[in-house]
Formats: C-alpha cells, structure tokens, sequence
C-alpha cells in the first residue's frame, strides 16, 4: 500500500454508522410492541425516520464526490430530525415512558453530534487531498 494513501473505512466500521443502525435496532424494539392502530399512525412514520439517517449515511459513503456525499449525510440529518419530532409526539400521546423518550432522545442527540463532525470531516478532507 502506498504510505500517502489513506486507508479505507468499511460502511460497518464507519462509528456514525454504528451509531444509527444501533439506534435502528432498538427503536424496532418499541415499534414491534405498538399495538395496530399506533403503528398505523405514527409508529410507521417514526421507525421510517429512524432507519432513513443509517441509509442515507449508507448510500452517501457510496458516492465518490464529496459534494454527493455531504447531500446524503444532510438527509440523514433531516431524517434525524424528523425522528425526533415523532419520538416526541410518541412521548406526549403516552406510547412510550419518559425513560424511554429520554434514552431514544439521548442517543439521537449523540448521533446528531456525530453526524454534525463527520459532515465537517469530509468538508475538511476535501480540503486536504493534495496531488503529488
């Protein structure tokens, strides 16, 4: 291997990554026990937002310009924030526990973090490839 060449992260070792699919998982977890009509309401709405910010980092890391890239990871965020919203509104219609809202709140305020640096890093990768 080239000693300039970077080397290459794997989508699975990717921590923003991690963070979402863990994310994905759990609240999948709250949504298999909604019962039919919450499902059908917001459940659906909420479990689509939470798995759209992993996808959307996925499919973002598979592009090659970084500008491609960075609109992805700016969805993910969307989605991030969408997710929020309907953890809220299943919080405040009594489907989920304060300890729960409050988990699920933390961990997408630690991967809204996560999500921000990793933005700046490909913004401030592109600005430290040099040609030789």
């Amino acid at each position: 291997m080239n000693p300039n060449q970077k080397d290459y992260i794997n989508l699975g070792n990717l921590d923003v990554y991690k963070l979402a699919l863990d994310l994905s998982i759990k609240c999948w977890d709250f949504y298999k026990h909604f019962d039919w009509e919450t499902r059908k309401i917001e459940g659906t709405q909420f479990i689509r937002s939470i798995d759209s910010i992993g996808a959307n980092i996925a499919e973002g890391y598979g592009r090659f310009h970084y500008l491609d890239r960075i609109r992805f990871y700016y969805n993910s965020r969307g989605s991030l924030l969408e997710s929020k919203h309907w953890v809220f509104l299943l919080y405040k219609r009594e489907k989920i526990s304060k300890i729960e809202y409050d988990d699920i709140i933390s961990k997408l305020n630690n991967l809204h973090v996560a999500l921000n640096v990793f933005i700046g890093s490909c913004y401030q990768s592109k600005n430290n490839i040099s040609i030789s």
